[in-house]
């Protein structure tokens, strides 16, 4: 089941969360929610996924080497592709997992109840700007969180299999 963005739900959600109070909380807590549902469900739900499409990155800790994981919301490329957005509520920083995929871009997606083995790669400005009307048409918030952030380049990967 999935809510649309454009639904009286979903426009409630993305006012919320295109609130300067919203960032500070969301940050920690839906990351740890989503966590916990994941793995209670074997990789086939997270909450944001009630009205994004989600997946679940396992990506590799730029300073500390360690696994990460990382629910996100995604836009669906094809098969073995997605667009993730490094928006990180509209926070002014970018968010750790960007950095760690421009430092490793080797990573794991759990999208739907199935990893998969991808590569990250950062989008170019004229990549992004080619791309973005998908994005926003996914998740319209993202233009508030380019606001909430001071103006901050918003970062944006395409994460693909090798297949």
């Amino acid at each position: 089941m999935r809510f649309r963005v454009d639904s009286r739900i979903g426009r409630t959600v993305q006012k919320v969360a295109g609130s300067r109070r919203f960032a500070p909380v969301a940050k920690h807590v839906i990351p740890r929610i989503d966590r916990g549902l994941n793995k209670l469900t074997g990789g086939r739900f997270v909450i944001s996924s009630l009205l994004v499409p989600s997946l679940v990155l396992t990506h590799t800790g730029a300073k500390t080497g360690q696994q990460r994981v990382t629910p996100l919301a995604c836009v669906p490329d094809g098969k073995g592709a997605w667009f993730v957005v490094a928006s990180n509520f509209g926070q002014e920083k970018h968010p750790a997992w960007s950095g760690n995929l421009i430092k490793n871009p080797a990573a794991t997606v759990t999208y739907e109840g199935t990893t998969y083995d991808v590569t990250a790669q950062l989008l170019s400005p004229e990549e992004k700007k080619a791309t973005w009307p998908r994005l926003t048409q996914a998740w319209p918030t993202y233009d508030r969180y380019i606001e909430l952030s001071g103006g901050r380049d918003i970062r944006v990967f395409r994460l693909s299999t090798s297949s």
